[in-house]
């Protein structure tokens, strides 16, 4: 390719396509001189789909406010130790759960690991380009009295948190749920249900859900729009937190 008049750039980068007008400059001459127009043409598309990929990616994971936001499946250690099946996380990194509208749970001891887990599989749904977001019980509680203080503010929080292709909730039933916050969980659960995807990181049992929510009708209605088409990982009682103290001392 020879050099591009000024001209030709001008309508690049008033395209956005900055990031291809760039892989076309950085083309070695030299190294690409045998090459034909539609391979570096090729070469040069690449380069610049590869440019945006990342920057889509790093943009996603930013925007999703992980707690953990190196968090990395391929790297959970002591997967026997901690009773973790080696298969079933396989399974879960292909996100193909997120495209099934299936849950995904994370209940086990504190320090056992759930959020990690949780942040790592919010990570790989980015790296696949699937629009995800973390957030800790408390704050979505704390989230949703102020929205009620605004105008439109539930229907906007509502919008909001359903809207998320994925959404991870850490410290699930941490305290009990109860009045308006109770009723907005099971709005919200009404509007995940069957088209999106969410992943409990939670210290309790499935047997335990049910009173942790009040026990009457609210609770009925959660679980089962939640226990139904959900995917169950016990992260068992090993201490990371006690481990990496451990191996920091």
């Amino acid at each position: 390719m020879t050099s591009m008049d000024t001209e030709t750039k001008r309508k690049l980068r008033e395209m956005s396509a900055g990031a291809l007008l760039e892989a076309v400059e950085s083309q070695d001459e030299v190294l690409s001189m045998g090459l034909t127009f539609e391979e570096r043409l090729r070469l040069a598309v690449d380069h610049a789909y590869a440019s945006f990929t990342h920057s889509k990616v790093s943009g996603l994971i930013r925007r999703a406010g992980l707690r953990y936001p190196n968090a990395d499946l391929r790297q959970v250690d002591l997967l026997e130790e901690r009773g973790l099946n080696r298969m079933t996380l396989t399974e879960l990194s292909s996100c193909a759960f997120v495209d099934q509208f299936h849950n995904v749970v994370f209940q086990g001891f504190t320090g056992s690991g759930k959020s990690y887990l949780g942040c790592a599989l919010a990570k790989q749904a980015c790296l696949k380009l699937i629009r995800t977001h973390y957030v800790r019980m408390p704050d979505l509680e704390e989230e949703w009295r102020q929205a009620e203080d605004k105008p439109l503010g539930q229907n906007k929080f509502l919008k909001k948190y359903g809207s998320f292709s994925m959404l991870v909730v850490d410290e699930w039933l941490l305290d009990p749920p109860k009045g308006a916050f109770l009723r907005m969980l099971l709005e919200l659960m009404e509007r995940r249900y069957g088209s999106t995807a969410t992943v409990f990181c939670t210290q309790y049992k499935q047997s335990d859900w049910h009173a942790r929510l009040g026990s009457g009708v609210h609770a009925d209605a959660i679980m089962d729009r939640i226990v139904h088409n959900t995917i169950w990982v016990e992260t068992g009682s090993y201490n990371m937190r006690e481990k990496t103290a451990l191996g920091m001392s």
